[in-house]
């Protein structure tokens, strides 16, 4: 398969991915082989949270929206417009281990192996078996081409040249050791961040519980820490977050609140709480589900310093340019093809490597 060819595959799935969505989707004519994928696809969607509890459908609908922009013919060549890919280069099978926290997390290393021309072999996560597969049998009747290009596993990972690997701190160190031999990208825990200074306005403190409360804050990219002025008042900051309220009805989100709650107070912690969400000062950066940890700052640059200092346990910073290449409010969970998980350049990796 060419460069274009592959390049064109992606798109059709865009095109196929953009038919869905929570308000009402609509099948076009347009789109390859509705009549085989449109329905069931629909139906996968709706049964998404009996298989994970967090993958509500308006939250897969996000995620499917979100690969609907990205798999555009024009942000992939962007994307792609960095690298040099020859397609007569050697062909090595990546084995991929996904994580299932958010829908369809591992779709960008999943792409990216096979627009360079690579084979996947793919170990999806308990958490999330369904839909990507799914996927993987529409690019496949795109172009029967991939069919010797994907391959799904349940048990043990064999016969493979580098891998990419996502999972906790510990799992991490158990796939260090493992892999040790293999070239590899190992990934582990991270989380975000927002920088405020009190100058935010209600629209940018609403766009920031996007951030926060975006796939119930289960993703990397979610915003689990902030750091606000010496004196700052959260007032503005709850008024926002209460266009976000409804998230209590959901059960699972609902319990972890409860619970959580329940262990900070009997832990004598001092809170601040609305009704769906405790905030905490806490110096670390990863909060339970439905808390939000915050820390007091006295000048920019320190924080900047000691932003920079703990890259690696950061995956995005949002500010309103208070913090050098900062997110917007709200965008966090929309990433684009050139935004790297940790900043590690996949495409690179898959090339450069042996």
């Amino acid at each position: 398969m060419t460069l274009e060819t592959k390049k064109s595959v992606f798109v059709e799935l865009g095109k196929f991915l953009g038919q869905f969505s929570e308000k009402e989707s609509v099948k076009k004519s347009d789109v390859l082989y509705n009549d085989i994928f449109f329905d069931d696809f629909e139906n996968l969607i709706h049964l998404s949270q009996s298989h994970n509890g967090w993958y509500t459908p308006e939250q897969v609908y996000f995620a499917l929206n979100s690969w609907a922009e990205a798999l555009t013919a024009e942000n992939i060549d962007k994307w792609l417009s960095a690298y040099s890919i020859d397609s007569a280069q050697s062909e090595k099978t990546v084995a991929l281990i996904l994580a299932g926290n958010i829908p369809l997390v591992g779709f960008h290393d999943f792409l990216s192996v096979l627009i360079t021309g690579n084979k996947a072999l793919v170990k999806t996560s308990s958490n999330d078996q369904h839909l990507l597969p799914f996927l993987a049998k529409y690019l496949i009747a795109v172009d029967e081409n991939l069919k010797d290009k994907i391959t799904f596993v349940e048990g043990k990972l064999e016969n493979f040249d580098a891998v990419i690997a996502t999972g906790s701190n510990n799992t991490a160190r158990y796939f260090e050791y493992y892999f040790k031999d293999k070239p590899s990208i190992i990934r582990k825990n991270r989380n975000s961040v927002a920088v405020l200074n009190g100058k935010e306005s209600k629209e940018e403190l609403e766009n920031l519980g996007e951030d926060i409360f975006r796939y119930f804050g289960l993703g990397c990219r979610n915003v689990s820490k902030l750091f606000v002025p010496k004196g700052y008042s959260f007032d503005g900051f709850f008024e926002a977050m209460f266009k976000y309220q409804d998230v209590i009805h959901y059960e699972k989100y609902a319990n972890n609140y409860d619970y959580n709650k329940a262990v900070f107070l009997m832990s004598n912690f001092k809170l601040l709480d609305n009704g769906f969400l405790t905030i905490k000062e806490d110096s670390s950066y990863a909060s339970p589900i439905s808390s939000v940890f915050y820390e007091f700052y006295e000048n920019i640059e320190d924080l900047q310093s000691r932003l920079e200092t703990d890259s690696e346990q950061i995956q995005c910073i949002v500010s309103n340019d208070l913090i050098e290449n900062s997110i917007t409010f709200g965008e966090t969970q929309k990433p684009q093809l050139w935004d790297y998980a940790d900043n590690v350049d996949t495409i690179t990796f898959l090339l450069t490597t042996k």
